[in-house]
């Protein structure tokens, strides 16, 4: 994927390690990292954090944010961010949440529904909030797609 290619060499370039938290895209976007040469510059390592359990006790994400907005939340894609920088110890950390189908979850949000979290250094921080369309491979690849663009564009404020 020409995006992972871009950000290894971006990163390089710009000496920034990187983590990823993956739910739903399941360590896609480490496997799309890893593809590239070069990438043990750069990537740390990655948490797939699928489980509840993880996002909260690997990844420091609170019981109060699962609880009140659920796993597929803003708030939990920036806290699975947050958390993977901190236990990699990397300049950047990425978070992925969301719902890739074929069928919702319990909580009625709709397939296709995903949320990005990027952690910066200096504290800084963005996310996304995507509705994508497609089969469960199809959405998990845009939101790996998307998450990688999204990191690319912030690079270019460091």
């Amino acid at each position: 994927m020409e995006e992972a290619r871009l950000l290894v060499e971006k990163l390089i370039r710009l000496h920034c390690t990187i983590s990823f938290a993956e739910s739903c895209t399941g360590g896609l976007l480490t496997k799309l990292i890893t593809d590239v040469p070069g990438a043990s510059a750069v990537l740390k390592g990655g948490v797939c954090a699928y489980a509840n359990e993880i996002k909260h006790g690997v990844l420091s994400v609170t019981q109060h944010n699962l609880d009140t907005y659920g796993a597929v939340s803003r708030p939990v894609a920036l806290e699975m961010a947050r958390g993977v920088k901190a236990l990699m110890h990397t300049d950047i950390g990425v978070g992925t949440t969301g719902i890739a189908g074929p069928a919702s979850d319990d909580t009625k949000k709709p397939v296709g529904l995903v949320y990005l979290g990027v952690a910066l250094p200096g504290g800084r921080y963005v996310s996304r909030e995507l509705h994508l369309s497609g089969s469960r491979d199809e959405i998990r690849e845009e939101t790996a797609r998307r998450a990688l663009a999204l990191v690319l564009e912030m690079t270019d404020h460091l």
